[in-house]
């Protein structure tokens, strides 16, 4: 199976639930690592998706995306 790059709620969510694990604690390093390190790749995921929709909202509008509507 390969691994698809999750839309943004899936990978906001998901996201969360790493954020939640991490602090019950009880784990190992090893696995509080591993959670960390996939809570990395969702959070760069979760970013490119905003950086996605602020790039096609600043084309349809005609701003540039840098400071408030209207400079």
């Amino acid at each position: 199976m390969t691994e698809q790059t999750p839309g943004f709620e899936q990978a906001r969510e998901e996201l969360t639930e790493v954020v939640r694990t991490l602090e019950a604690g009880g784990l190992s390093l090893e696995d509080s690592l591993a959670l960390w390190e996939r809570g990395e790749k969702l959070a760069a995921i979760c970013q490119q998706w905003l950086d996605g929709a602020r790039a096609r909202l600043a084309a349809a509008t005609g701003h540039d995306g840098e400071g408030p509507a209207g400079d």
